[in-house]
């Protein structure tokens, strides 16, 4: 089975964001699709970024552990909030703090804000960051609009056949470019 991680990128307090985070790992191991980690930058609290992993002396134990949970990822799904047309500081942090880990990684994006336009804007800045440090942006997003009232605080969504099928079709695009990854590898 893969394993799929999760990346919940707000560590803003009430951050709505995280229960679309929730809502992937449910979906996720309810179709028995992969093996499931949630990795929540709130919780790993980085200082500002100052160097690369491999050039930091004494890397704190959340940068490593950081650093494996993204290395042993076959695929990660990304999930931020739009702020003011960007994404959050603590993501771009913690992209920046890994290199090599990036490169070749399918990555799927899922955008989120309290907005209708669901945090569209975002993804421009946030893909061509990726691209540049190697990673494999996918091409299907999974946007969410007014994300109080489309899922709740469990990541429950009000519409679950809808935001099911729309997941099956986003997952399915990154399980592809996981196995294609692999395939590659393997040859």
């Amino acid at each position: 089975m893969k394993n799929i991680s999760i990346l919940s990128a707000s560590v803003r307090n009430g951050r709505n964001s995280h229960r679309v985070a929730l809502y992937f790992k449910q979906y996720l191991e309810e179709n028995k699709l992969a093996n499931v980690t949630i990795i929540d930058l709130k919780e790993y609290n980085f200082p500002i970024f100052e160097e690369r992993l491999r050039f930091i002396s004494d890397p704190s134990e959340a940068m490593l552990s950081f650093a494996n949970e993204v290395t042993k990822a076959d695929g990660i799904i990304l999930v931020t909030p739009e702020y003011n047309g960007g994404y959050p500081a603590s993501l771009k942090n913690a992209i920046d703090l890994l290199y090599a880990e990036w490169k070749r990684k399918p990555i799927a994006i899922a955008s989120v804000s309290a907005g209708a336009f669901a945090g569209a804007q975002v993804l421009t800045s946030l893909q061509f960051s990726l691209w540049k440090i190697g990673a494999l942006t996918i091409p299907a997003m999974f946007p969410v609009g007014t994300v109080e009232k489309t899922f709740d605080e469990n990541g429950i969504p009000s519409d679950v056949a809808g935001t099911d099928k729309r997941a099956a079709v986003f997952i399915n695009e990154l399980m592809y470019w996981v196995d294609a990854k692999h395939k590659m590898e393997t040859e």
